[in-house]
């Protein structure tokens, strides 16, 4: 019947309804006594509130079978003393209908929702108080009535001891039901007795000798609720009441007029001291059960935490794994392709199915850097270098790189630099400001059938705005909003008829937002798109040169270069390419043998691969800086297909100069040798030998 409560087994049940049986012949003859004792001086009674309780906290059919007994044994004692029977069958099936109906307007009010609650509780009580108002009123009339009396005879006589018993008993039997109830400092059964019983006699000497006193009783009474919370408290109050009732009527006696006033005063004191217990009980307990749920909530939050990093990590590891298993077979396709592309007796069309090849390789490169890219803005963890750049020049340089691609489609391009000095210094990262512009670039160019691409470069004090405007297919108002999200294309067709990955976009509105700027697109269908990146730079001024006597690639002689790669594939690719570049390349299959060469031979580069057997890129580069003499410091750059930042920086932290990713990009390797190649140790020592 009530959510409060949980459902409780079938013996569970049993047990409650012999509690709740003991509890209100209890009641009731306490009540008849004190009847008795005081020639039917009105009291007290609770034995209602009990069945009311009953019936707000047991289940199913066990609420009937607790109505039938408590009926029962009410007939039962109302004999045993001496009541009419005319009496027994007015009031009893009286109080049981009264009892049903109260409890059964209670729960259908949803009051019985929030029994945990202090002012929950306090509610439902009030409510039933009106009820026992209501229906003792409809009682005492049927009784003046049946005996002849005026209508309103006794009627004050039966109400204030009905309600006193409910907002002592229904309450506390609720509190005794409930056993989720837990003390805030729990207490053994003995320390509860004692408290009990220092509180009983102190009720009994208080309302003795001098009632007065009886604020007293406060103090062992809240130690008391702290120590055994509600259940303790709901107790502790009935102990107390049923030793000062007597109490009272020893010290004053039992003259009706004399004993009616400081009993009641005793019954509306433990009212009130049961109802301050109650509260200070459950708030208490309260605050605890909120704190157990803060710290669940703060433990489930870790777990999440840990669970969310978990899978991070996961989706990190995943990522560099097929990022590399993708790149080691692209840099073969890539390189041979490039390789074969050079030879001058290659027909027209195999050139074209070459070309074909290299840039099918080339998109997927692409995909696999959009999507490493993503992962890290996602993650948090891209970070931006700025240093002293002309933006001008970063534009042109993007329009160089993006040339062929508009060539191949005869496409005009044509740049604009507005207003400022080009060669104007600005602190910009870029890295990141060249990939957003070729982001642009590229789609403009993609989506370009005919006409042109304009780069446009407005320079403003310290406000820069890029402007990539096409001729092109053009974009439909509603999609612009979402151009600018992950995975997200103006509709399939556009997967389907030009590729791509969707993130492109995604990335630069990070990529931008990350530098402190604004990226949009001003576009109608078949009538192109402009899109527009505006950032706010700092000034900036040139960096002096650290080292103006390093030498220039161009002076660069050929190298002698160790490059070690376990894939034989990747090893005869890195040989014509270094070969072709005018260097001298010897390989090796992994780490040891490598080290085994460093120690005999003079090298100028060392291109070192990652994952090798038998001796690991990372530990071999440990060991050649663990040597003697100039060995210790030759140059070693990374060549491996891992790319993520983590990745990079186990290379850097072993000891390794550079990284360079694949797929192998001839420029880039034969540029990355001139900047790392030095004079080998060989050289050296024959030039300090020949040196007078």
């Amino acid at each position: 019947m009530i959510a409060g409560i949980r459902n409780p087994s079938r013996d569970d049940q049993s047990l409650r309804i012999a509690g709740l049986l003991a509890a209100f012949g209890g009641s009731i003859i306490f009540s008849l006594f004190l009847a008795g004792a005081t020639h039917n001086l009105p009291s007290i009674w609770t034995a209602n509130a009990v069945v009311i309780a009953g019936l707000l906290t047991l289940k199913g059919n066990a609420r009937w079978v607790m109505l039938a007994l408590v009926g029962l044994t009410h007939v039962a004692i109302e004999l045993i003393a001496g009541v009419r029977v005319s009496f027994i069958l007015l009031v009893v099936p009286q109080d049981l209908i009264q009892n049903v109906l109260i409890a059964w307007g209670l729960e259908r009010l949803g009051l019985t929702n929030h029994m945990r609650s202090p002012w929950g509780l306090a509610r439902m009580t009030a409510v039933a108080a009106v009820m026992v108002i209501v229906f003792s009123t409809i009682t005492t009339v049927s009784l003046a009535l049946a005996r002849g009396k005026p209508m309103w005879s006794g009627w004050a006589d039966w109400i204030a001891p009905n309600v006193l018993g409910l907002f002592l008993a229904m309450p506390t039997t609720i509190m005794l039901m409930d056993r989720r109830h837990k003390p805030l400092f729990p207490a053994s059964a003995w320390q509860l007795a004692m408290l009990t019983t220092l509180v009983v006699v102190s009720a009994v000497a208080i309302f003795t000798s001098d009632p007065g006193l009886q604020a007293l009783l406060f103090a062992p009474a809240m130690l008391a609720v702290f120590r055994g919370g509600p259940r303790a408290a709901a107790i502790l109050v009935i102990a107390s009441l049923a030793a000062s009732i007597p109490a009272v009527l020893h010290r004053v006696g039992i003259d009706r007029d004399l004993a009616l006033a400081p009993l009641r005063h005793a019954v509306v004191f433990h009212v009130m001291l049961f109802a301050v217990c109650l509260t200070a009980a459950m708030i208490l307990e309260r605050q605890k059960r909120l704190q157990a749920l803060l710290t669940r909530g703060r433990d489930a939050a870790r777990h999440a935490q840990a669970s969310a990093q978990a899978a991070n990590k996961a989706k990190s590891e995943f990522l560099a794994t097929i990022s590399h298993e993708i790149r080691t077979p692209l840099n073969s396709i890539l390189g041979f392709a490039d390789l074969v592309a050079l030879d001058p007796n290659l027909s027209p069309d195999s050139r074209r199915r070459l070309d074909l090849i290299s840039r099918a390789g080339r998109s997927l490169v692409e995909i696999i850097n959009d999507l490493l890219d993503f992962s890290k803005l996602e993650a948090g963890r891209m970070e931006l270098d700025p240093e002293p750049l002309a933006p001008a020049v970063v534009l042109r340089d993007a329009l160089a790189i993006a040339a062929p691609a508009a060539e191949t489609k005869n496409l005009a391009l044509r740049i604009e630099i507005i207003g400022g000095d080009e060669q104007a210094l600005f602190l910009l990262d870029e890295t990141r400001l060249r990939q957003v512009l070729l982001n642009l670039l590229s789609n403009a160019i993609k989506f370009t059938r005919d006409g042109g691409v304009t780069a446009r470069l407005e320079l403003s004090g310290q406000r820069l705005r890029f402007e990539i405007e096409d001729t092109g297919i053009g974009i439909a108002p509603d999609v612009q909003a979402r151009l600018f999200q992950r995975f997200t294309q103006a509709d399939s067709s556009i997967s389907r008829g030009y590729g791509g990955t969707g993130l492109g976009l995604a990335i630069s509105k990070a990529l931008v937002t990350r530098m402190g700027g604004e990226i949009g697109v001003v576009s109608a269908p078949g009538q192109g798109a402009r899109f527009w990146v505006e950032l706010s730079a700092t000034p900036a001024r040139p960096t002096p040169e650290l080292d103006s006597a390093a030498p220039q690639p161009s002076n660069i002689r050929g190298a002698r270069v160790l490059l070690v790669d376990d894939h034989h594939v990747n090893r005869e690719l890195g040989y014509a390419l270094l070969t072709l570049g005018g260097h001298e390349a010897i390989t090796a299959e992994d780490g040891a043998a490598a080290v085994s060469l460093v120690r005999d031979q003079d090298f100028d580069l060392v291109l070192m691969d990652v994952h090798m057997p038998v001796m690991d890129g990372l530990s071999a580069t440990h060991a050649i800086r663990a040597m003697q003499g100039p060995k210790a410091r030759v140059p070693i750059l990374a060549l491996s297909a891992d790319v993520m930042p983590e990745q990079i920086a186990r290379c850097l932290a072993a000891g390794m100069d550079g990284h360079l990713a694949k797929p192998i990009v001839r420029e880039a390797l034969l540029a990355a040798v001139a900047r790392f190649a030095t004079p080998s140790s060989r050289e050296a020592s024959q030039a300090s030998l020949a040196t007078p």
